[in-house]
């Protein structure tokens, strides 16, 4: 797919996105992300399951999984500014917690020494790979991440979604679009419709889906 964004930065955009934008201005600010802890319960883990959220950036999931109970959650994001706010936002005995790190999904540096995990989070980061090399980069580190019998839920815009977000072109998608994608080791649990209206008071539709790593 030919893109004329093959040459942004994209670190030093997220970075300034997040610079110049307080967390409950962002465009994708969720108060409580109840799409994706309804998906998470689905799962059924235990709570010392290792869950892995993907451009979790300011996210206020996080949190709520810690409320929830859970033990190992490891925050990833190419932004440092973003994980930075993130701590910030978390009182020090929580943030203490959390496996912070600023990678690069599709092209990891540090992921790969993570070991495997049991759920892959991703609310928003696979429409921003517009590259064919990007997208197998994030399809690649996702089945070295994600255990046999694992999840995995990818939340993105949909077919009728944004067009662009934040300056950057998209792609977007539907179920069956991403189950094409992620290939046949994966079956397709859930998918869930869902309209997200931005603090801004736009309408953003999403498709949320839950996906299982078979057991082949």
């Amino acid at each position: 797919m030919m893109s004329i964004e093959k040459d942004i930065d994209y670190k030093e955009h997220w970075n300034k996105v997040y610079s110049n934008c307080e967390m409950k201005q962002l465009g994708w600010y969720e108060e409580i992300p109840e799409p994706s802890l309804s998906l998470i319960d689905k799962c059924d883990l235990n709570k010392s399951a290792i869950i892995l959220d993907v451009g979790s950036g300011t996210t206020t999931l996080i949190k709520k999984l810690l409320e929830d109970g859970y033990s190992n959650i490891i925050a990833t994001d190419l932004s440092d500014v973003a994980l930075s706010k993130a701590i910030e936002a978390l009182e020090p005995e929580k943030e203490k917690l959390i496996n912070w790190v600023v990678d690069d999904i599709t092209n990891p540096n540090h992921l790969n020494k993570i070991g495997t995990v049991d759920l892959w989070h991703d609310r928003t980061v696979l429409h921003f790979l517009t590259q064919e090399n990007q997208q197998q980069g994030y399809l690649s580190t996702l089945k070295k991440l994600v255990k046999v019998g694992g999840y995995v839920i990818i939340a993105v815009f949909s077919l009728k979604g944004a067009k662009k977000c934040s300056g950057l072109d998209v792609v977007n998608y539907d179920h069956i679009k991403l189950s094409q994608f992620l290939g046949n080791e994966f079956e397709l649990l859930e998918y869930l419709p869902y309209l997200y209206i931005q603090p801004s008071g736009g309408e953003r539709p999403y498709i949320y889906t839950l996906f299982n790593r078979k057991i082949l």
